[in-house]
């Protein structure tokens, strides 16, 4: 079979800047910020917090978000792509992150339909006066696992599973209609939607009797907790599990931009859009805390679930309860929850139908539709029944706190260390961008980010090894937590020894950069590492 070249086909992009910086935003702005960061700012010096917050934003947030960028803008192509065109041998990196965004969007799925079906049931305020009792009862169905009981059951719950196929089968639409057409038209519609209507409910929770004490909660410094070294890891894993990069996202994203793209400008923008949305996030929820401390006579700090599902499906429709027009503000704030996890959730599928689309020559409609079909399959099975919540709790800790800051790890040290790429990369930045990256940017890539973040993760290895988790059964972590881990480092290296169906490693490579980091007239095909003679491949 003749090969073809990946370069030969259009590669599809965005239509323009605005529509990568609103579908970039789209990727950051998820969950997480609306039910992780109050509650980790609140329990890491309130005020304080925001300091380190600030640091780990400048020095590794924007940092290994513009790295993902210039290797997607670069070398063109999905993470397993860009990666062997870097290097042949870093393919399976790029399959490793490939399939760590395969295993959240199984799971993410679940959490998007439990905020589908809170907004409809917001209408009517379902969960009555006991939402902890409805939320796991009469809704999840959560099964009592333990002793006897089995911790792996095929007992479907019927409220789970028709919004659960109701959002893959929306997902896969939004990607079957292309990165323009589909991602892109999504996220222009659904950002501003998502600003709005959850700017309505933060104005509305800050008329609240008691959201004054909600607030001062929340933003009183406790100038003390910078002593801790805790609460400066809390800052850099907040800001990197908000970014949405080391697991293909934004390389994936960034290589969709046109040759000529300002990068590092944008890279701003959207790294400051998200952490203002986590502030505004943080000021809403917290002012609805007090409101509902208020309403039982009780300080914040006595209150349960100021984070985490039990923050948005608990407490929160307890809160909506007791104010007025709460079935009005119940909607906007689950109608809000459900956008930012649908945006994310396209963004985090993408990585996977681009993969594929590229390694197997796949059409953009092919590749959602074979992707959608094989994990909506496994999402409905693993998350659509009654022992779904305690393996998405397991399989999200596994995923995130292991698999995702490895990958980090590794894609800083391999790069900034072992090829010596940062250079280049950083000399692409400048060169098609407006902002100017420094050589700071070689500490943060090569120093900040491998050390914080290769604590947090040998931290996290001996935690959960001496410890387990959640109390959960050895051999259910076994398998579903390390287990998983090990699958995805096998699966990287299968998926990469498999034949490409059209051939990446004829390439061009735009600007070529000569030895001092100027730009060379011409274009220069890089094929691989046969093409290694290239000078710019060789530095």
């Amino acid at each position: 079979m003749s090969s073809t070249t990946i370069e030969s086909k259009p590669r599809e992009q965005w239509t323009g800047q605005t529509g990568f910086i609103l579908s970039a935003i789209g990727s950051a702005v998820g969950l997480g910020n609306i039910w992780r960061f109050p509650g980790v700012a609140y329990e890491n010096g309130g005020g304080a917090f925001l300091v380190p917050y600030l640091v780990a934003l400048l020095t590794a947030g924007i940092p290994i978000l513009l790295l993902d960028y210039a290797v997607g803008h670069r070398y063109r192509g999905s993470a397993p792509t860009a990666f062997r065109r870097v290097k042949r041998w870093l393919e399976p990196l790029g399959w490793f992150q490939v399939l760590i965004s395969f295993v959240i969007a199984v799971y993410y799925a679940a959490v998007v339909a439990w905020a589908l079906s809170f907004f409809v049931f917001s209408f009517d305020l379902r969960w009555g006066d006991d939402p902890a009792g409805f939320f796991t009862g009469s809704y999840l169905q959560l099964a009592d696992v333990g002793g006897a009981d089995p911790w792996v059951t095929l007992d479907f719950v019927p409220g789970v599973l028709v919004p659960l196929v109701l959002v893959w089968l929306a997902a896969i639409g939004v990607l079957a209609a292309g990165v323009a057409k589909g991602l892109e038209r999504a996220n222009v519609i659904f950002i501003p939607l998502l600003v709005v209507g959850f700017g309505i409910l933060v104005v509305r929770s800050l008329t609240l009797p008691g959201a004054t004490d909600g607030l001062d909660a929340l933003f009183t410094p406790n100038w003390a907790a910078l002593g801790d070294a805790n609460v400066w890891i809390a800052a850099y894993a907040q800001i990197f599990f908000s970014l949405s990069v080391a697991f293909g996202i934004m390389i994936t994203y960034s290589s969709y931009r046109r040759r000529r793209a300002n990068l590092t400008s944008p890279g701003l923008v959207v790294a400051f859009g998200n952490s203002s949305f986590e502030i505004l996030a943080g000021i809403g929820v917290f002012s609805a805390l007090g409101f509902l401390a208020h309403q039982q006579s009780v300080a914040v700090g006595e209150l349960e679930g100021l984070t985490g599902p039990i923050l948005s499906f608990v407490t929160f429709p307890t809160i909506v309860s007791q104010m007025p027009a709460g079935p009005l503000f119940g909607c906007l704030f689950f109608g809000s929850l459900a956008i930012a996890g649908f945006t994310s959730f396209i963004s985090i599928l993408q990585v996977v139908s681009a993969a594929l689309q590229e390694k197997f020559g796949l059409s953009r409609r092919q590749a959602p539709v074979l992707v959608g079909a094989v994990a909506a399959v496994l999402s409905i099975v693993g998350m659509g029944t009654t022992t779904g919540l305690i393996a998405l709790d397991t399989i999200d800790n596994w995923a995130n706190n292991i698999g995702i800051v490895a990958s980090a790890v590794v894609t800083c040290i391999l790069l900034v260390w072992v090829l010596r790429r940062a250079p280049l990369l950083r000399r692409h930045l400048n060169e098609v961008s407006t902002t100017q990256v420094g050589s700071w940017w070689y500490v943060c890539v090569g120093v900040v980010v491998p050390l914080v973040l290769g604590f947090m993760l040998v931290s996290r290895i001996v935690s959960l090894a001496a410890e387990g988790y959640e109390g959960y059964a050895t051999w259910y972590l076994a398998v579903f937590g390390w287990g998983m881990i090990g699958l995805l480092v096998v699966g990287a290296f299968v998926f990469a020894g498999i034949r490409w169906r059209v051939d990446p490693d004829v390439f061009e490579p735009w600007p070529v950069l000569d030895g001092t980091g100027g730009v060379t007239d011409g274009r220069r095909t890089a094929v691989g590492d046969a093409a290694d003679a290239g000078k710019e491949e060789r530095r």
